[in-house]
């Protein structure tokens, strides 16, 4: 179900890079609401700012002027330990590439960032092998990443983001490096996870089919985020 008030919200939102007139402005009174059940595809060329949008969201960067709120929360200009803590508990990541841990395996990957957290190991490893199995991949616990397919890495990656029971999820071309069947796939399994668990999810990708089977769509235009 999506709730009225949003979880992410961006407000007036500039990021530029260099100086002077050699200014490169990607985000410019940027404008952005993401509520919780919801699922957005952002769709938009390579070098529009994606990838910028989803750091700035993510709390990774800071916007040079205006606005970032995570569940209400005024984070663009917090200091580092808050937003670090904001980043753990409440945003998850998934990226294009898995970025597991090689020398782990599954389970200990997905328990990873709760044991940061401060959850105790038995309570980690139980919401661990939870979540794989949710993902259908509860049999390849014990396996290192480099044993597992393209696909079963991603399902990894998507538990270890989801793993703190975060409010939004961020993720950059997810499917990116996977076979049209294995994205699929692998989608399937994300928007099962976000509608069971009520996740925010704001998801960058070039698949516009896809991108159709999201609640809406948007894409960034002259540093605008706008309906696509």
């Amino acid at each position: 179900m999506i709730t009225d008030a949003p979880v992410l919200r961006l407000s007036n939102v500039d990021r530029h890079y260099g100086q002077g007139e050699t200014q490169l402005r990607i985000l410019d009174k940027a404008d952005f609401e993401l509520h919780a059940g919801e699922m957005v595809a952002l769709v938009a060329p390579s070098g529009t700012g994606k990838s910028t949008l989803l750091h700035v969201a993510g709390l990774l960067e800071h916007p040079d002027s205006g606005e970032v709120y995570v569940n209400g929360v005024a984070c663009g200009h917090l200091g580092d330990d808050r937003r670090t803590a904001i980043r753990r508990n409440e945003i998850g990541f998934v990226y294009q590439f898995h970025h597991l841990l090689p020398e782990f395996t599954a389970l200990e990957n997905i328990m990873m960032p709760q044991l940061i957290a401060g959850l105790g190991g038995k309570d980690a490893e139980a919401r661990a092998a939870m979540l794989l199995d949710y993902l259908r991949i509860g049999h390849r616990a014990t396996h290192r990443p480099a044993e597992l397919s393209g696909g079963e890495q991603q399902r990894v990656a998507i538990a270890r983001a989801v793993a703190n029971a975060p409010l939004v999820l961020l993720a950059d071309e997810p499917t990116g490096n996977l076979d049209p069947q294995t994205a699929h796939y692998v989608f399937d399994a994300l928007e099962a996870l976000v509608r069971q668990s009520g996740l925010a999810a704001l998801i960058a990708t070039h698949n516009l089919d896809l991108a159709a089977r999201m609640d809406r769509r948007v894409t960034i235009a002259e540093g605008k985020i706008v309906p696509f």
